[in-house]
């Protein structure tokens, strides 16, 4: 019988730390020599850095990356957040996110695919939405964070997949999170490959 990879989905409300958790998975697996590839994405502070004003997008494996969301930006792109509206350059999140999980899917080294955040900004591109669906489809595991709220086509199908297994981080829970994810991972990878 197939074994199905785990394909975890992070959600919780904003600020919670899903970003924070998905890093944290991420080292502790780097460590123990599992190779992790894909996207996350980090808040952008200008100097006096006090005041976060976008997002990059960053190449997890590489360390490339830009700014690809800015309440700065004047694009045609806009996300009305709880702190704002933001408006959101494709070209980078395209070039530099999607292409890192296109990379993670073909490349054989790569262990687990990582995608933060399947949220509002990133649903503008179709090409993201199509490297997400690719992603869901290929036999690695992977670790995604989920915008809670969003009534976005790609994020309701996620909810309703019977494969994809959902976790909330909360304030309570956001220091263990990690390690049980980390341990469902591990189980899986270990499994599978030794």
């Amino acid at each position: 019988m197939h074994e199905t990879k785990p394909k975890i989905g992070i959600t919780g409300l904003p600020n919670v730390g899903k970003t924070a958790t998905l890093a944290a998975i991420c080292r502790k697996l780097e460590r123990d020599d599992f190779v992790v590839g894909g996207m996350i994405t980090r808040a952008y502070r200008p100097p006096p850095g006090d005041e976060r004003v976008g997002f990059y997008v960053e190449n997890w494996e590489t360390g490339e990356k830009e700014v690809f969301s800015s309440k700065e930006f004047d694009t045609k792109y806009k996300t009305e957040t709880d702190d704002g509206v933001y408006y959101v350059d494709l070209e980078p999140l395209e070039r530099i996110g999607v292409q890192a999980i296109r990379d993670s899917i073909l490349d054989e080294e790569v262990d687990i695919i990582i995608i933060d955040e399947v949220g509002k900004m990133e649903m503008h591109s179709e090409e993201f939405n199509n490297a997400v669906k690719a992603a869901l489809d290929c036999p690695k595991p992977i670790i995604m964070t989920l915008h809670k709220k969003s009534r976005n086509p790609l994020l309701q199908d996620l909810r309703r997949r019977d494969d994809v297994r959902i976790l909330e981080v909360t304030a309570v829970n956001k220091n263990l999170l990690p390690y049980k994810i980390e341990k469902l991972l591990k189980d899986h990878l270990q499994t599978t490959y030794y």
